[in-house]
């Protein structure tokens, strides 16, 4: 691996996840400082004929539209200029900026739904919104894993069934051995995007299905890719998923009742109607986004716990360490991994150890 080529590339996507936070920030404050935030809920609710349904829908179209255009020079840098730079990248300028345009649909559509459910509670109970909000955004949690592998994934990238009879065997014997029930194994188109390999076990319940890159199977043997499935299946096998709905969940209940705190004591300074004011989410945005924010070390920390519990699984299923180091290898310099990030780095940055870290676990394993 060519260590300065992957620190430098690394270095330069924190540094734009790091703006591009300050910016959304901006962006949030801005809207409520200079009362463009209002002047967007008065012109939703033109369009909209004075639905409060409507408005709501209507205002986080516009909201979205301004976040999207003011966010869309560093999402083309990060996206699709540095990506290429980095011989990382097979997408053209085209699919890009299509891929960019169902994002936004999409964002569109699930914010829209969100904030619907979310203004409802806060319509009902003033005082307690936050706790029937975040009952509500724990079952959305819950029914967007289960969906996206069949309709969110399918949107950006192709889907068949896997047609290497042998490995696609393989998988599934091994998903029954590790106790993991799968719908099937299926080949996931990344080429046509990008040169990185990757393999998933996608869904949850009656979704659950393995996922190969097309990337991987070019590239890879058999072995490697049984190695990095088992890894996968260890998540769902552990409970990895559900422990990570539960986190979210309970970061989303944290992040709303602070809001809830920050509406009573701001909401009158800033002109607000009352706390269930649209006008008022970039203010809720900013209070929740604070909470995930200051937990993001903790987050970060528990999954790569979960990241080295499954490699421990993974090695004790297959009993193939020689598998797990060279596809840990492939994998690392097929996807520019970083060998020495700093602890600083890994703390705030990094949901899985470094490459060399996972790679030294194998080979005591071996010894």
């Amino acid at each position: 691996m060519n260590e300065d080529r992957a620190s430098r590339y690394h270095r330069l996507k924190r540094q734009a996840s790091v703006i591009s936070l300050l910016l959304g920030v901006l962006l949030l404050a801005a809207l409520l400082a200079t009362g463009l935030s209002a002047s967007l809920r008065n012109a939703a609710a033109a369009m909209a004929g004075g639905s409060p349904a409507l408005t709501i829908l209507f205002y986080v179209a516009l909201f979205s539209l301004i976040n999207e255009l003011f966010g869309l020079p560093l999402s083309f840098y990060t996206g699709f200029l540095l990506e290429r730079r980095y011989d990382l990248s097979n997408e053209t300028l085209r699919t890009w900026m299509a891929d960019q345009a169902k994002s936004f649909g999409i964002a569109v559509a699930l914010g829209g739904a969100a904030a619907s459910i979310l203004y409802w509670c806060m319509r009902v109970s003033p005082d307690h919104w936050w706790i029937l909000a975040g009952a509500a955004f724990a079952l959305l949690i819950v029914g967007l894993t289960n969906l996206a592998p069949i309709v969110l994934l399918p949107l950006f990238y192709s889907m068949k069934p896997l047609d290497r009879d042998g490995l696609r065997m393989r998988l599934l014997a091994l998903a029954d051995r590790a106790g993991a029930r799968v719908l099937g194994a299926y080949e996931w188109g990344l080429a046509s995007k990008t040169k990185k390999a990757n393999a998933a076990l996608a869904g949850i319940g009656a979704t659950r299905r393995i996922l190969v890159s097309d990337t991987m199977l070019a590239e890879y043997s058999d072995d490697e890719i049984e190695v990095v499935l088992a890894h996968e299946l260890a998540h769902h096998v552990h409970g990895d998923i559900w422990k990570g709905i539960l986190f979210e969940s309970a970061l989303i209940l944290g992040g709303f009742y602070l809001a809830s705190r920050v509406f009573a004591a701001l909401s009158a300074p800033l002109g607000l109607h009352g706390v269930d004011d649209v006008a008022g989410l970039p203010l809720l945005l900013l209070a929740a986004g604070g909470v995930s924010l200051i937990m993001v070390p903790v987050a970060h920390a528990m999954s790569r716990a979960f990241e080295r519990q499954a490699d421990r699984f993974a090695l004790d299923l297959t009993r193939n360490p020689s598998a797990f180091i060279t596809a840990m290898r492939r994998l690392g310099a097929q996807n520019l991994a970083e060998e020495h990030p700093s602890k600083i780095v890994q703390g705030l940055f990094y949901s899985h150890p470094p490459i060399r870290e996972r790679i030294a676990a194998a080979q005591a394993f071996r010894a």
